[in-house]
């Protein structure tokens, strides 16, 4: 799965949502996915928090396979930024 198509799946569920921040993931290599409050894109812009993760573990976490309290505790997440934002990622995932 690329950056693309995790984007479109989010897609259905921030719009019309809750989330009033911003929140990119940085996949390095592989791209970023950033959730600017009810839209979602690939296109790297300034954000409130940046959260570094690779693409495999991001999408066990839009699968809801790997919880991201556990991924940030075990190092697979950083976290830059805005931590209240970060923690708001329950509403999306």
């Amino acid at each position: 799965m690329s950056v693309q198509d995790l984007a479109n799946d989010m897609k259905a569920r921030v719009e019309g949502g809750a989330f009033d921040a911003s929140i990119k993931f940085d996949c390095g290599d592989d791209g970023v996915l950033v959730i600017d409050h009810q839209s979602v894109s690939t296109t790297d812009q300034d954000v409130d928090c940046t959260v570094g993760v690779s693409l495999e573990d991001l999408e066990a976490i839009v699968a809801g396979d790997l919880d991201p309290t556990a991924a940030f505790m075990q190092g697979k997440l950083k976290v830059e930024g805005d931590m209240a934002v970060a923690m708001k990622l329950s509403q999306l995932l």
